[in-house]
């Protein structure tokens, strides 16, 4: 036995169902979100966090959210830009200061090997931790300040 798709009565009785035929009105438009609506607030802070996160990608990102118009009006972003740019700079500095202290270190048998080369495995696994961890925060949305560099990042910012 057939039924009707639009009543679900049996195919003998839809011929006689009221309303065969006709469709329900459209429903009326939305109207478009503005800029006070919550839904746009929580874009604008989904961006934040993402722009904010994508500043520790590499030093390039960092620069070009502290040059670019709407990025270096940010609080936010701004101070993980900054936050990037001296943790790369420290980087820089403990892995020009590790390759002098390993050199000098060195010279001690066994003892200074080990120590070198401690210190190289350690110094790397440390900025790495701390770049996943400053990620993390900065994509949840919160403004975590690492020692020293946080402090000086947010009076950058």
């Amino acid at each position: 036995m057939k039924f009707c798709p639009k009543c679900g009565q049996p195919q003998a009785a839809a011929a006689a169902s009221p309303g065969e035929g006709y469709s329900a009105p459209p429903p009326p438009p939305q109207p478009p979100p503005t800029a006070s609506s919550p839904g746009a607030s929580a874009q604008a802070g989904t961006q934040d966090n993402l722009f904010g996160a994508l500043a520790y990608v590499t030093i390039i990102p960092a620069i070009i959210f502290l040059v670019i118009e709407p990025y270096n009006k940010n609080r936010f972003i701004r101070f993980h830009s900054f936050q990037c740019l001296f943790l790369a700079l420290t980087g820089f500095v403990l892995s020009i200061g590790n390759m002098i202290l390993g050199f000098v270190i060195g010279m001690i048998p066994v003892i200074g090997w080990i120590i070198s080369l401690l210190l190289a495995f350690a110094i790397p696994i440390a900025l790495l931790a701390a770049w996943v961890i400053v990620v993390l925060k900065a994509y949840q949305g919160q403004e975590y300040r690492l020692p020293v560099i946080g402090d000086l990042a947010a009076k950058q910012a």
